[in-house]
């Protein structure tokens, strides 16, 4: 293709450089080849324009920088300096790839995510259409799973994605829209049929400043990737939904309100029996009744999100309600393992405050004995909300136990020791397996295990190792024992 046919509107191209042929797209210096343009995009610790030279040698025909780099090119090498070289990756990746499933929705928010995009995933195939996921968990498509490590991908491995999706039969796409992905304009060039905020909470706080900061990246998926007219689910029952609906609302977007607050679909009740939900539903002016298969009140507002963007895209709201009977729970969401001497062990991937008050309070009804909590905080990674997740720990279980949880670069024990600052009683287990292993051998009946903090992993990330562990696997090597 020529440079011209592939760039955005609005950025200037040298003399001459128009009728440049180009290939594809990178970021990275090592994976350039003939006829490629070179993205050097800004980093944290190096500019990606200092691999310019690298880049030119592997065969580059254009480059994209930021402006005042002081980036000099040879001759037959377009050189574009722009304001957002983030942006222009993403717009130029997704006009290369050329093609996505018809209809992609995208849900942010700090909990909540993975659920989201995979029950919309699942509503949609319920309703006869050929749907996939991409998140946390990796891509979900008709035909299996393929484990994928970021939320959301970079611009040019998730057009790429999306275009294999599309060629595939793929019609319908949900996925998780991260504030890092939003922040850094990886979704730029994705064209969204609708999106849906969950909540707002704490997390992150190693990257955005301030909460205020970590709010704004998540909106500019409703304040500028959405265009005016579109329609925005929001919780209504989720911290910040205010803010977002505000902001979603002046962008012009048509609003669904989903919750107990919710406008679109009102939860008007809400009873458990057993490992299943009641939720009776008011919408339209008529009334639902919907069994979910599913514990955890956080749970229902997840199941009502995926519900509002299935709505939002046109399907039937019966239909849709009607398919929340047979979702299935995301691996390590609030996932039962097993039971023994009465007492009952579930994993949940909660690493942040309120994803683990929220387990936790999920798991509560289900605990007639006593209600344990296992879990550690990740290296590396914000660490003012360590005494908060003990504190929350200590004050909703009954027994807490603080363990490791992928220390990465940092001591296990220092980070443990900031976690008992806020964790008045609590025990002291490093050794993950081992800590497991002691929660389970407490069970008695009535009681409930809650390991939290890496869901669906099978690895511990120690200093630069990722060592195989799954907590799914210690629980029931323990309850076996």
């Amino acid at each position: 293709m020529r440079l011209s046919d592939v760039l955005p509107a609005g950025i200037e191209l040298p003399p001459g450089a128009a009728d440049v042929q180009v290939t594809g797209i990178t970021a990275a210096s090592a994976a350039v080849g003939p006829g490629a343009i070179f993205a050097g995009l800004p980093g944290t610790k190096v500019d990606g324009a200092s691999f310019v030279p690298d880049a030119i040698a592997r065969g580059a025909a254009a480059v994209i920088v930021g402006r005042n780099k002081g980036v000099t090119v040879p001759p037959g090498v377009a050189l574009i300096e722009i304001d957002n070289p983030r942006a222009a990756l993403a717009k130029i990746a997704a006009k290369l790839a050329g093609r996505q499933p018809e209809c992609a929705v995208a849900v942010t928010g700090t909990s909540g995510k993975t659920s989201v995009a995979d029950f919309t995933r699942q509503i949609f195939s319920a309703l006869g259409h050929s749907a996939a996921s991409i998140g946390t968990v990796g891509i979900v498509k008709p035909g299996g799973a393929v484990y994928g490590s970021l939320t959301t991908p970079d611009p040019v491995t998730l057009h790429a994605t999306l275009a294999a999706l599309a060629d595939e039969g793929v019609t319908h796409l949900a996925f998780e829209a991260s504030s890092h992905g939003l922040d850094q304009h990886r979704l730029d060039g994705v064209e969204l049929a609708a999106a849906a905020f969950t909540n707002l909470g704490r997390d992150h706080m190693d990257y955005h400043p301030t909460v205020e900061a970590y709010l704004d990246a998540k909106l500019r998926l409703f304040t500028e990737l959405l265009k005016p007219g579109q329609p925005a689910v929001i919780n209504a029952d989720g911290a910040s939904a205010m803010e977002v609906l505000v902001a979603a609302k002046a962008r012009g977007l048509r609003v669904l309100t989903v919750g107990a607050l919710g406008e679109t679909l009102t939860r008007t009740s809400l009873t458990r029996e057993g490992f299943r939900q009641n939720i009776g539903i008011e919408a339209g002016g008529k009334k639902y009744a919907v069994d979910l298969p599913l514990v955890g009140a956080y749970q229902v507002e997840n199941a009502l999100v995926a519900a509002g963007l299935a709505i939002a895209v046109g399907e039937e709201t019966c239909a849709v309600l009607a398919a929340l009977r047979d979702l299935k729970g995301v691996p390590g969401r609030l996932e039962i393992i097993g039971e023994r001497n009465g007492g009952l062990a579930i994993v949940d991937y909660a690493h942040k405050p309120e994803a683990l008050a929220a387990a936790l309070d999920a798991c509560r009804p289900f605990a007639t004995g006593r209600l344990i909590s296992v879990f550690g905080c990740g290296g590396d990674r914000d660490k003012g909300k360590r005494p908060i997740m003990g504190r929350i720990s200590v004050d909703r279980a009954d027994i807490t136990i603080v363990t490791d949880d992928n220390p990465r670069s940092e001591v296990p024990a220092q980070i443990r020791k900031e976690i008992l600052a806020g964790a008045t009683g609590a025990r002291e287990i490093g050794d993950r397996g081992e800590a497991i292993a002691t929660a389970v051998k407490m069970m008695s009946p009535g009681d409930v295990v809650l390991v939290a903090g890496k869901g669906h992993e099978t690895g511990q990330i120690i200093g630069d190792r990722i060592v195989p562990f799954s907590d799914h696997d210690e629980i029931r090597r323990a309850l076996a024992s």
